[in-house]
């Protein structure tokens, strides 16, 4: 791989690790952040902890994993997770989940993976992301990579094989696992879906067939489910107003929605760690017509994370409310739907439209993967 491509994709190596932890304590968001992640320590002792880390394993270990843990701890009722055992820690894989916070999704994983002795993995990054400087370091010390977003066809193509040859830089060469998302962006509806896009993007990488391409970026399907939907009545807003018109983002929207997503209350959160495809799925995938193995691929994926994906009451609830029916009232009680509802009316109160398909749309986020369960036979 080129050099000036890794250089402009690749997380920090070790040697660029003290500098950019300098330029971080010196940022003006610095405090803030440490406040609120670390309430309980006290600010100076930190930074000057912090100036210490010398390393990545170092920023992971005694920063990064601490500060996701405590927002875990403060902004969730509890953490659970399964599938442990479908990670080998002598291999390298490619972690795809589906997709619901922008920085919590993965870095949750991380900790799952410090609290399990196994590696963890590098990171895709949108470069919508990438300002204030403060969030550059602190990702690329956090072993996250670029992918560059938007453009005409022909940068997204370029860019596309660029990041694709990186994946595959780090999973063949580095010994890397990697993760991204299932899709471009976060799933905004609840509705899960694999794009066919983003596996495509995954074999440019490599000039093998459809098979040997793909076995060889090991790909592991991941499903993380929040009880409420982070940042789920922003997201509300978004599809209501992209119903109408193009929905065009404010300068620091993505910055927001980071924030915003940390700080919410999230309730339980749970991840399953599903098992590798397998040689024999990308045989039969390898079966079909060329326009149909990419698309086979994506709903094997789609059925690991729907089979993996937790339901809670308020999935139920929110089903039931929008089919006006009560299909699945064994699964809570009268009080758990008067609190969900009385959450749901306050949340989007606050948000001009019509209320009726506000409504409509807020408990199709959390209907969705009812509905999926139920598509994929996995919900009676």
């Amino acid at each position: 791989m080129e050099q000036f491509i890794l250089d402009d994709y690749r997380p920090y190596y070790d040697s660029e690790v003290p500098e950019a932890v300098v330029r971080i304590a010196s940022d003006t968001l610095f405090e803030p952040i440490v406040k609120f992640v670390f309430p309980e320590e006290d600010y100076l002792c930190l930074v000057e902890k912090f100036k210490q880390i010398g390393s990545v394993y170092d920023f992971q270990t005694q920063i990064m994993d601490k500060a996701i843990c405590n927002i875990v701890k403060y902004t969730a009722t509890g953490l659970s997770y399964s599938g442990i055992n479908h990670i080998d820690p002598n291999k390298s894989y490619t972690y795809i989940s589906n997709h619901r916070d922008i920085v919590l999704d993965s870095a949750i994983l991380q900790t799952i993976f410090v609290a399990n002795k196994i590696k963890t993995s590098e990171i895709t990054f949108g470069s919508n992301l990438m300002k204030p400087q403060i969030v550059v370091d602190i990702g690329k010390v956090n072993k996250m990579f670029k992918i560059i977003r938007g453009g005409t066809a022909k940068e997204i193509f370029i860019n596309s094989q660029n990041v694709s040859d990186y994946m595959r830089y780090a999973i063949t060469h580095k010994k890397e696992s990697t993760w991204i998302a299932q899709r471009s962006g976060r799933t905004k509806d609840g509705n899960d879906k694999t794009q066919v896009a983003v596996l495509k993007m995954l074999a440019m990488g490599s000039s093998k067939e459809f098979m040997d391409n793909l076995a060889e970026m090991n790909i592991v399907p991941i499903a993380v489910s929040y009880e409420y939907e982070p940042c789920d009545f922003l997201k509300t807003r978004e599809i209501y107003i992209s119903r109408r018109q193009t929905y065009i983002k404010t300068d620091n929207e993505d910055l927001n929605s980071i924030v915003a997503g940390i700080m919410q209350f999230k309730g339980d959160i749970n991840y399953t760690i599903c098992p590798a495809i397998s040689i024999e799925e990308l045989q039969k995938c390898d079966s079909l017509a060329h326009k149909d193995k990419f698309k086979e691929l994506a709903a094997i994926i789609d059925a690991r994370i729907y089979a993996g994906y937790k339901l809670f009451k308020i999935n139920y609830i929110a089903f039931d409310l929008l089919e006006k029916i009560n299909r699945f009232a064994d699964r809570y009680t009268n009080q758990d739907k008067e609190d969900f509802i009385r959450y749901m009316d306050k949340g989007l109160g606050i948000i001009q439209g019509d209320k009726d398909e506000l409504r409509e749309i807020f408990l199709n986020i959390y209907a969705n993967p009812v509905k999926n369960k139920i598509g994929a036979n996995l919900l009676l």
